[in-house]
């Protein structure tokens, strides 16, 4: 018998780095999904793609088996199989989405009957080993699913959407550290809160009203919203030069507009198209090199089952 789960991607739409200051922050589950299985074993085992065995990526999801077990007094050891098609380092929430998958499926597992909160909980001990600093958006999205407005100490809210929506996601190819990033800004508050302050503030209004955008199929203003939000992280220096080109790209192509999605440093790109001109979106920046793809959303959160 093994366990089995699996938790989507996710995209932030508008809020990354300030929502760890305190803004309020836009996101949104994607179809793409990683998979962990759970089985019982000797020991403890942990298999990634793309990983030896002992890798020290791996030790996240062993701190998170860890701290499962140590609270449930759980004695079978298990071993772990990690299995996606989310490309690591891309701000697409790999690790968030592995966190949360492999604590549903410990849950799963043992018949534990871990709530969408404690699986959150669980996660995010292996995205502080990930990130060191997380606010917590990206396991939380990956848990519940859908689209959510969130910031850190507040309950997170559900934005509701009738029928689905379209975002352009494009790859830059270039992994980043959210590590790195988030204490760059975290620096940058250190040395002048009251200008971070100041853009935790907008920033939080920004997706208040992305949110209401969104649900009305307000694309233009979204798109308007994404172009400002991405002028804002630029000041925080998280942006690139390759970045900026693909947002000046996804514009000249058509897009509403678009921005760098997740920590920064590299990772992706987020943009709101006409649909006439996805298909042009992809295909362009294809192109050029960078991995792209239509995600609908709203997407399902993670859900687990058994296999004999």
């Amino acid at each position: 018998m093994r366990a089995v789960a699996e938790a989507p991607a996710k995209v932030i739409v508008t809020g990354e780095h300030l929502v760890v200051h305190g803004a309020w922050a836009l996101a949104a589950a994607l179809p793409r999904r990683v998979r962990v299985e759970v089985a019982a074993s000797s020991s403890l085992k942990i298999a990634s793609q793309g990983f030896g065995a002992g890798a020290p990526e791996l030790e996240p999801l062993g701190q998170v088996a860890a701290a499962i077990a140590e609270e449930f007094s759980l004695r079978q050891p298990v071993s772990i199989s990690v299995s996606s098609s989310v490309p690591r380092g891309a701000g697409l929430g790999s690790s968030a989405a592995t966190m949360v998958a492999l604590s549903a499926a410990l849950s799963r597992f043992h018949s534990l009957g871990l709530k969408a909160e404690d699986v959150v909980r669980f996660s995010m001990v292996g995205e502080k080993g990930v990130h060191g600093r997380p606010s917590g958006i990206d396991p939380t999205v990956c848990a519940l699913g859908g689209v959510i407005l969130f910031r850190p100490g507040t309950r997170p809210r559900r934005v509701s959407l009738k029928g689905s929506r379209s975002l352009v996601v494009s790859y830059s190819g270039v992994s980043r550290a959210t590590r790195e990033q988030i204490g760059r800004v975290s620096e940058a508050k250190s040395k002048y809160p009251s200008y971070i302050g100041l853009l935790a503030s907008s920033v939080s209004d920004l997706s208040v009203g992305a949110a209401e955008m969104l649900a009305r199929k307000d694309n233009k203003r979204l798109g308007e919203t994404l172009t400002i939000n991405h002028a804002i992280l630029g000041s925080l220096g998280v942006s690139t030069p390759t970045l900026d080109e693909m947002v000046d790209l996804m514009a000249s192509m058509g897009a509403y507009g678009a921005k760098l999605t997740g920590g920064g440093g590299g990772g992706s790109v987020v943009a709101v198209a006409p649909k006439a001109k996805e298909k042009n979106l992809v295909s362009g920046l294809a192109a050029r090199g960078f991995e792209t793809f239509i995600a609908k959303i709203p997407a399902e959160g993670v859900r687990s089952w058994l296999e004999r």
